[in-house]
């Protein structure tokens, strides 16, 4: 979803945008929350569940009850008619089943795009310098989606409500003072999904938090090196450093050298703690016997097993949609090898950067027989390899 927004917001890079990240107070925490009859019904009214599933669910969510415990005292009993039952599995997919009219209300405003996940819920707008007044739209829709959340026993919090606004600065405190009744004061950096976006969509400030993080992790899992084993120390910085690196990596194509380097000293550093190597000592060789792929092909990895899937039918539409067949009226070679359409780009740097326009450059490099890989466990499996003899060649 993250991927999905930051290719939106590049394709409006020549115009102002303005992005708002609501907040709702405890969503899931507010006793008068999510009414379950009201969660069934729209279960059967607005996703058409019925039958022997609704009525799975109805017995999954009634005669529910809670009590309080502190030491040895324990209250009374009491039965729990409202609410999704916390760290479930279920609980974020209820919870957006019971503000599935919201979609409604936003999808009457054509100027604006939205993403909503569980009680995460993101607006923007993208509009030329000189059409101040289609904020009023914004104004509006943030209206009707407070009214619909307050008859609904939810309620926006004004004060915990995040824009990030991307326009000349001149412009930007005319846009602050229109939309300030819902947006009190735009930040110059807002945390989306756990990815930090800037104005700029340099996601630099991103990778400096990647960076202290990570180091962070390391210098404590220095400290008990001695104490576990080569493989059980691979485990512990694949789960406290790797997952940082890879987490929402595909949108780090295009970055900086700067940044691109930040984040490689960090896998760097990884590398010379598990195999206690010297800071003098050429990294190459130390990657290559790990068999880890440097950062720059494991954001190109990331961004074609993406790919793969969206042309497969296993990723979201929303990232099938951005992906079209290369066709052409005299020869069918795209066709039988299976290759993609390459969009033109007006902006090199940053519109270079969206998915659309990089998934098409880096899948049609692939060799043919990668692409018509018969499933996706043997196309990573290939690709891994075929990367691989591409960042450290024989």
């Amino acid at each position: 979803m993250v991927l999905y927004l930051l290719c939106g917001l590049i394709r409006a890079l020549r115009k102002c945008s303005v992005m708002v990240l609501l907040d709702l107070s405890a969503a899931f925490d507010t006793v008068d929350t999510v009414d379950h009859n009201v969660l069934l019904n729209r279960l059967n009214a607005l996703a058409g569940i019925s039958g022997s599933a609704l009525d799975w669910l109805s017995s999954y969510l009634t005669n529910r009850t809670f009590t309080v415990k502190s030491e040895t005292f324990s209250s009374d009993t009491a039965s729990l008619t409202c609410g999704v039952p916390q760290r479930s599995v279920l609980g974020p997919l209820l919870f957006a089943f019971y503000i599935l009219p919201l979609a409604g209300i936003i999808q009457s405003f054509p100027d604006i795009s939205y993403q909503i996940y569980a009680d995460d819920i993101q607006l923007y707008m993208s509009f030329m310098p000189h059409q101040l007044d289609r904020l009023a739209t914004l104004v509006l829709c943030l209206t009707q989606i407070s009214n619909w959340l307050s008859s609904n026993f939810l309620v926006l919090n004004a004060n915990k409500t995040e824009t990030l606004i991307a326009a000349p600065p001149e412009l930007q405190p005319k846009i602050e003072q229109e939309i300030a009744s819902f947006c009190p004061s735009a930040k110059a950096n807002i945390r989306n999904l756990g990815v930090i976006f800037d104005p700029a969509l340099s996601l630099d400030s991103h990778v400096k938090t990647i960076s202290r993080s990570c180091f962070f992790q390391l210098r404590n899992i220095s400290k008990v090196r001695k104490l576990v084993s080569t493989a059980d120390l691979e485990k512990i910085i694949h789960a406290f450093v790797s997952s940082r690196l890879d987490y929402c990596n595909a949108l780090f194509t295009g970055l900086s050298k700067t940044s691109l380097s930040r984040l490689q000293a960090i896998q760097n550093a990884a590398a010379r703690l598990l195999t206690k190597s010297s800071r003098r000592a050429h990294i190459t060789p130390v990657l290559q016997s790990l068999h880890w792929l440097p950062v720059e092909y494991r954001i190109q990895f990331k961004v074609l097993v993406l790919t793969y899937r969206a042309l497969n039918n296993q990723a979201p539409s929303y990232l099938s949609e951005l992906l079209s067949p290369h066709t052409t009226s005299r020869n069918l070679r795209s066709t039988s090898e299976n290759l993609l359409a390459v969009p033109r780009t007006r902006l090199k740097t940053k519109g270079d950067r969206a998915f659309q326009a990089i998934a098409p450059r880096h899948w049609n490099s692939l060799p043919s027989n990668l692409r018509l890989s018969n499933t996706v466990e043997v196309f990573k499996n290939h690709l891994k390899t075929h990367l691989f003899i591409q960042a450290f060649p024989p």
